[in-house]
């Protein structure tokens, strides 16, 4: 009796030290293959060069990590037309757009804007300082460049406002603000669509040279969007993060170089939904990769 008791005490120790043993392991187990946290795309529309913008936005969106404790990872197309296409597929969870872009996407895929520049965006018309050319009527028949078909202030409200004045002219999309502004110095173009930030970017040797012919009216900045699939915290973690560099020298200096300055919350209805009314879907091309 006294051996098959001691038997049985043994194999409930025994199995007890297997269960804990198999507990430990599980454990361990379920630590080494806990799924990696998780990285957002930001995508940012090229306005500039794809070093230009590399070399503005990597350290701000390094910055926002960390301020935000969210992965981020910086997605730089090389063209607009591919930032579109990628945008209006929902591939980017967030992503940096022109106005008329945060319509697109919001029927595209219910992107919601995050943040935007307190500061208003207005299409400018420019033509070199020494042109003859003194009012938009004198445009007709002639070539003017513009950065691409659906850069909104630079490019499709500009379009627009032309077209509803009875102006027939010859569009010719450059890829950049900078390219535009060139081309019109060079004379390859009578005239040419940018935007007020873009413009108050270039040296003022280009600046000097170039007249501001015509503007479009105000609408809200570029506002930054995200995908309804990320989590509002994160979203909010995010925003915080963009209104917390503003608060000291290095995070403004961050903020102005992507033309941000001054972070403010964004809202589709009050910013954004305007433009809808503004019914210039009739100018929106889609061009190919």
């Amino acid at each position: 009796m006294r051996r098959t008791h001691l038997r049985r005490m043994c194999a409930a120790v025994g199995l007890l030290m297997l269960n804990a043993s198999g507990l430990a392991l599980a454990q361990g187990t379920s630590k080494a293959v806990s799924p990696p946290a998780r990285i957002y795309s930001i995508s940012i529309v090229p306005q500039y060069n794809v070093v230009q913008l590399h070399t503005e936005w990597a350290p701000l969106i390094a910055r926002i990590s960390k301020e935000s404790g969210v992965s981020l990872q910086l997605v730089l197309p090389k063209t607009i037309p591919q930032f579109e296409s990628t945008v209006l597929a929902g591939e980017p969870d967030f992503a940096f757009m022109n106005p008329y872009h945060a319509v697109m996407a919001k029927r595209a895929q219910s992107y919601v804007p995050v943040l935007r520049d307190a500061k208003a965006l207005k299409g400018i018309l420019v033509v070199r300082s020494d042109s003859s050319i003194k009012n938009i009527k004198e445009l007709e028949a002639k070539a003017i460049g513009f950065p691409a078909p659906n850069a909104f202030g630079a490019s499709l409200y500009m379009r627009a406002l032309l077209t509803s004045e009875q102006i027939q002219f010859h569009p010719q999309f450059l890829t950049t603000h900078g390219n535009v502004y060139r081309s019109v110095l060079n004379g390859s173009v009578a005239a040419g669509g940018g935007v007020n930030t873009t413009f108050n970017d270039e040296p003022a040797e280009v600046k000097s040279q170039l007249r501001i012919l015509y503007q479009t009216p105000e609408s809200a900045s570029h506002p930054l969007v995200a995908h309804p699939r990320v989590p509002s915290e994160i979203v909010k973690a995010v925003r915080e993060a963009f209104f917390h560099l503003s608060k000291d020298p290095e995070g403004q200096r961050m903020l102005s170089d992507i033309r941000v300055p001054q972070p403010v919350a964004a809202d589709y209805q009050r910013d954004y939904f305007p433009l809808e009314k503004l019914k210039i879907e009739k100018f929106v091309i889609l061009e190919k990769e």
